[in-house]
């Protein structure tokens, strides 16, 4: 694969630096069976400038603090939902208690309360911060929307948020078929469907953003 991809490379190259356009070089290589994707990277690879040979795009490259502030947006953010959900969930539990709940249940939900509110105050302020600080740097240098550690973990993102999806349908169809369907349960179905759509609805967009913008 990785030489199939530099003889891409080098042909795009040698094509170009003969005169030859985009256009043509792109159905060229989709004449001969390259995938699309493949052909538009290795052409997007090279600026459309006036000039006797080729001129390269920058490229993008990985920064051990580019890592850290993709990795630290993408925890506070996993933590600030994951929590705000269990906070909403204990306060759902706590408006429409269980009758077959033990008498010492209200002591365990109080301090779950307590550890979720806690978790959200620190981290969505911490994930509001790094974000705005990184869509400056996008702003100022647009190349760095191909981060691969930010594509990575931005997809993760998408497929953890589309297992909640998935997962949050299957259970309340399981409770719909089986008539155990409560308005407790549909609250917490509610609240986990919601968060885990923003998030995903949310990145999706931006990357549908990016593409178009590419």
């Amino acid at each position: 694969m990785a030489a199939g991809t530099q003889d891409l490379e080098l042909f795009v190259r040698e094509a170009l630096a003969r005169g030859a356009p985009k256009p043509a070089i792109e159905a060229a290589l989709a004449a001969a069976g390259w995938p699309p994707e493949q052909v538009r990277s290795a052409l997007g690879a090279y600026a459309d400038v006036d000039f006797p040979v080729p001129v390269p795009k920058p490229r993008p490259y990985l920064s051990a603090r580019e890592a850290f502030l993709y990795l630290l947006l993408f925890a506070t953010l996993y933590i600030a939902a994951w929590h705000l959900g269990s906070l909403l969930f204990d306060l759902i539990e706590r408006a429409l208690p269980d009758p077959a709940d033990p008498p010492y249940a209200g002591a365990g939900l109080a301090h779950s309360i307590r550890w979720s509110t806690a978790s959200v105050i620190i981290a969505f302020p911490v994930f509001l911060f790094v974000a705005r600080h990184l869509g400056r740097e996008l702003a100022r240098n647009p190349v760095k929307r191909l981060s691969p550690v930010r594509r990575w973990l931005t997809y993760l993102t998408l497929f953890l948020a589309a297992g909640v999806l998935i997962g949050d349908m299957i259970t309340l169809v399981y409770n719909l078929l089986g008539g155990e369907l409560t308005l407790r349960f549909a609250l917490k179905v509610l609240v986990a469907g919601a968060i885990a759509g923003t998030v995903f609805g949310y990145y999706l967009a931006d990357l549908r953003r990016e593409e178009k913008e590419a």
